[in-house]
Order: C-alpha cells, then structure tokens, then sequence
C-alpha cells in the first residue's frame, strides 16, 4: 500500500523527511499499541536490537515487549528455523 502525506515545513527541513515522518509514526503507533513491536520494527526495516536501540535514542519507554510481542518473535524464529532446515538439506 502507498500513502501520500502532506509534510510540514518544519519536517522537510529534516535531512531525510520521508523517514522522519515513518519514524514519527512508528513510535506513535508502538505507543499507542496500535502497532506491534514485530509491526513497527518491521515499518522501519530494523531487528529486534535495533528497534529497541531506536525506542531508547527516541525516548520512548512507555510500553514494554510484551506476551504477544514474544509469540510473534517466537513464530518468526520458528519459520527461519524450518527455512534454514530447507536451505541445509
């Protein structure tokens, strides 16, 4: 899906506008709990680490990884495993 966003003048002063505008709404969505960790992590390209290494760079510490935040962690560690067995074959 492509969204269109009209940015502000204060956001296009930014050296990259387009992914200050994505980080802004990742860290909104992952406050509010409207994103995931997995969804806003992914939003953004980072891993795990990286995702909280950005959360701590931008102050966010509202909301702590959670019980669902570890199934889909879990769920992805599954398929990587059953995709390397595949590959190793």
């Amino acid at each position: 899906m492509q969204i269109t966003v009209e940015l502000s003048d204060e956001v296009m002063q930014q050296p990259d506008p387009g992914r200050a505008a994505l980080e802004a709404l990742a860290i909104e969505g992952y406050r509010t709990e409207a994103l995931s960790t997995l969804q806003a992590r992914t939003l953004l390209g980072l891993s795990r680490l990286e995702f909280e290494g950005f959360l701590k760079k931008n102050n966010v510490m509202d909301h702590a990884y959670g019980v669902d935040d570890l199934a889909c962690d879990l769920r992805a560690i599954s398929k990587r495993r059953a995709i390397t067995r595949l590959v190793t074959r």
